[in-house]
């Protein structure tokens, strides 16, 4: 009796010196609100869709989640931030695809290991990237278009979210396949980059969605789509393969991270969450106002999207030695 009197005092005292932690344990995720950083500035195609996400998520969750931008070094700054926070679940990224599988390209040192320090959560969207031109460019196509620049060898600027971003890697391509010659003018986001073009300080961009409502209105002239196949969003404007860039592809998948280390039940947690997220009305909207494709998928999938992007944007980066440093 003395025996087991003694191993119930025991522990109860051992769970009364747990106090707050051991009924920390026990809460389930999320027990607080998370924090969702964007790494690049507001108003651009990731700030769009996690805005959207956070949103959605908050609701499901019950849990605020809150949005905070952390731009810079192309997407650098904000991943880095993620990357050394608390493994928990609390604080993750909504990341372009380029800031995962270009940057460690481009840079001579990188303040995370991309494969390593930041673990994939969910896809949210497959990205497109849309040539625009200012209404002053005399074309009204992408053939024309295409003669225009040639006939006037750097005397047109083009912007882009930052060096290695998907806009200036597409630019780059396009360059590179046809015989072009134009100037880079890279921004800290996208947003900035198109206040410039609308402006008219800028002649033409790959843009990754937030310029199809001013090409709507008639301020900027919508040519063609970077990818593969036509924006099902807009389906009459042809891509860059039709117009003759044959082979054509400067899509990227977007889509949430977590710390490396993060618990594989809380990932998991979470990827079933944004999935569902993703398959709400209200979100899909959001993504196709921007010309992309929401992307659902297994996280098997998203690593090997991510793993293909690597390979195919870093061989074009070694062979043209394109460098942010």
């Amino acid at each position: 009796m003395n025996t087991t009197r003694r191993a119930l005092t025991s522990l109860v005292t051992a769970l009364a010196l747990l106090g707050p932690a051991g009924t920390a344990l026990a809460q389930p995720f999320p027990s607080k609100p998370i924090t969702l950083v964007v790494n690049f500035p507001p108003g651009g195609a990731a700030d769009v869709i996690g805005r959207a996400l956070a949103q959605q998520l908050g609701d499901q969750l019950k849990q605020q989640v809150v949005v905070t931008n952390r731009p810079g070094a192309n997407g650098n700054l904000g991943a880095d931030a993620v990357a050394k926070s608390p493994a928990d679940g609390y604080t993750l990224l909504m990341s372009s695809g380029g800031a995962m599988t270009v940057n460690p390209f481009i840079y001579k040192s990188m303040p995370f290991d991309a494969e390593k320090d930041l673990t994939p959560v969910s896809s949210a969207a497959r990205v497109l990237v849309f040539l625009m031109t200012h209404p002053s460019v005399p074309v009204n196509n992408a053939r024309e278009f295409f003669a225009y620049v040639k006939a006037n060898p750097g005397r047109l600027t083009y912007g882009s979210p930052g060096t290695g971003s998907s806009p200036h890697l597409a630019g780059e391509m396009m360059k590179k396949q046809l015989g072009l010659f134009a100037v880079h003018v890279p921004y800290r986001g996208a947003a900035p980059a198109l206040v410039d073009l609308l402006a008219g300080n800028l002649q033409f961009m790959f843009d990754p969605g937030p310029g199809l409502r001013h090409a709507k209105e008639g301020k900027l002239k919508l040519l063609a789509v970077g990818s593969p196949k036509r924006a099902s969003a807009i389906p009459d404007v042809p891509t860059l393969a039709e117009a003759g860039v044959t082979g054509f592809d400067a899509d990227t998948v977007f889509g949430i991270y977590a710390p490396g280390a993060t618990p594989a039940a809380v990932v998991s947690q979470l990827h079933d969450e944004i999935n569902k997220a993703l398959g709400t009305a209200k979100v899909q909207e959001v993504i196709r106002s921007l010309g992309a494709e929401p992307m659902i998928g297994t996280r098997a999938e998203f690593i090997a999207r991510q793993e293909a992007d690597r390979t195919r944007f870093g061989a074009f980066i070694r062979d043209n030695k394109i460098t942010a440093d």
